[in-house]
């Protein structure tokens, strides 16, 4: 509840939880992009413009090699260690860009044009929060794209108490604050999308009751789905 209250430290000022004609408007979750920790650190997962991190599990392959293929995690600074190569830095490389070094330092002495495939199997380094009614409150790894069903799944499910139509993601973009509130029980109908969740998020799952920590947070977005500053 800590986490939660500095959250909405932030939400309930006294001009209001979300001002007049400040909202950003998205028709889709996927039109908001990642959050800003993305850029640097991470990225958006299942695109080539993932930035590799710490922690982060790769799957290393070299076409007609079985020898050089291995499945390594890239340590706290970045690095990992291969066959023939030794210590490389993947820390902040793209996958693509990861490939295009390996295959050079191959071909530098052994191979003749190489062809090196990476695969990152857990994305260790992007972790989301998740607080408040659930089976398992924490920081949870991302090991691939995940939907926000599925970081519930994994954090044990809502618990008995939860307000299922107050479903809270905050994230940050381009320097903004940024928060939206999904229904549940929409989303298991397939009546909405189940978004995407970045690491970096926090998500919040409200508690059923007129007292809820977040009641007055809550009646500000009349429309679920929609990501608005805050």
């Amino acid at each position: 509840m800590v986490l939660l209250s500095f959250l909405l430290s932030g939400c309930l000022t006294s001009s209001g939880p979300v001002r007049s004609g400040t909202a950003r408007v998205v028709t889709t979750t996927e039109n908001l992009g990642p959050p800003d920790t993305t850029t640097n650190t991470g990225a958006y997962i299942g695109t080539a413009e993932y930035r590799i991190g710490a922690q982060d599990m790769l799957e290393i392959s070299v076409f007609q090699i079985d020898d050089l293929n291995k499945t390594v995690r890239v340590n706290s600074s970045g690095q990992i260690s291969l066959p023939l190569i030794g210590t490389v830095l993947a820390g902040g490389l793209t996958v693509s860009e990861l490939e295009v070094l390996l295959a050079t330092k191959l071909s530098e002495t052994y191979l003749q044009d190489p062809q090196v495939s990476v695969f990152v199997k857990e994305f260790s380094s992007q972790r989301i929060t998740i607080e408040g009614a659930i089976g398992g409150p924490g920081v949870y790894p991302l090991k691939g794209r995940t939907t926000l069903l599925q970081a519930i799944a994994v954090a044990g499910g809502v618990s008995d108490l939860a307000n299922l139509q107050g479903i809270v993601i905050f994230r940050q973009v381009d320097g903004q604050k940024m928060a939206a509130v999904f229904d549940l029980q929409a989303i298991r109908g397939g009546n909405v999308e189940d978004p995407e969740v970045f690491g970096d998020d926090v998500i919040v799952i409200d508690v059923s009751g007129p007292r809820s920590a977040m009641r007055r947070f809550l009646e500000a977005f009349s429309v679920f789905s929609i990501f608005r500053p805050y």
